[in-house]
């Protein structure tokens, strides 16, 4: 009996035994290799968008922490600034206050004996 060949064949009829199953392997094999490329592709893209992030984050992180410190150094300006207002305020008080007893002392001393004498009212309770 003859070897049945591709040849012999007629249209839309199919191989039967080794050579249709060496057939039906190749074409998964070509598959799995393009799964595999795919894949492999998917996992660069994703190390190029992970390092894609960690680059916007650290953009993002550099212009936080250059906000924070100018408005750092705008608070630490405006706090020192009503320190030396509340310091000046304290001074011309106590400018005030010396005036004050040097012109009228027995008074000063009156005030210095009722403002103690309450505090030691309240302080009791």
């Amino acid at each position: 009996m003859a070897n049945t060949t591709s040849t012999d064949l007629p249209p839309g009829v199919r191989k039967v035994g080794a050579t249709a199953a060496a057939e039906d392997v190749a074409p998964a094999a070509i598959k799995e290799q393009q799964l595999e490329q795919q894949v492999s592709q998917l996992q660069n893209d994703i190390r190029e968008i992970a390092a894609t992030l960690t680059q916007l984050t650290g953009e993002k992180v550099t212009e936080a922490r250059g906000i924070a410190e100018t408005e750092m150094q705008r608070l630490k300006r405006q706090g020192q600034s009503a320190l030396d207002e509340v310091q000046d305020q304290a001074g011309a008080l106590e400018a005030s206050l010396k005036q004050t007893i040097r012109e009228k002392p027995f008074t000063a001393v009156a005030s210095a004996l009722g403002v103690g004498f309450i505090l030691a009212l309240l302080s009791r309770h």
